[in-house]
């Protein structure tokens, strides 16, 4: 929870970078936060309805999305800085299929040790000046 409190504190921040633990537990909270609104826009009938059809989601759950895009889109921008890609690549996922599974590559691989142009070592490894690779 510490990570998902962190992320939300660091609310537009695209400098920097983010360990793989920081994205992930972001991302599992945030999947957690998600079901529960879908779960209670059901019960409190406030989904929305497309020809008659339930879509199974509704208002709770789009302000949820809509104050978590930003802080969702840093903390991946980040990620993708820690394993020394620019933030940029986060269009990479517009290539059907390809795309997808390369950011997904790209937010499983370990950091880049040492100081990179975008900071330094989130774990700590590597900081040191003579251990950087990239400086």
């Amino acid at each position: 929870m510490n990570y998902y409190i962190s992320v939300l504190k660091n609310y537009a921040t695209f400098t920097g970078r983010a360990r793989r633990k920081e994205y992930w537990m972001f991302f599992l909270f945030n999947v957690i936060i998600c079901i529960v609104a879908m779960v209670l826009d059901n019960l409190l009938g406030l989904t929305f309805k497309t020809s008659g059809i339930n879509m199974g989601y509704g208002y709770i759950y789009m302000l949820y999305t809509l104050a978590v895009f930003i802080p969702g889109l840093a903390v991946w921008v980040r990620r993708l800085h820690d394993v020394g890609k620019s933030g940029w690549f986060v269009f990479i996922v517009l290539i059907p299929l390809i795309g997808a599974i390369w950011i997904l590559v790209l937010l499983c691989t370990d950091s880049k040790p040492g100081v990179n142009k975008y900071g330094p070592n989130p774990k700590g490894i590597g900081n040191n000046q003579f251990d950087s690779i990239d400086s």
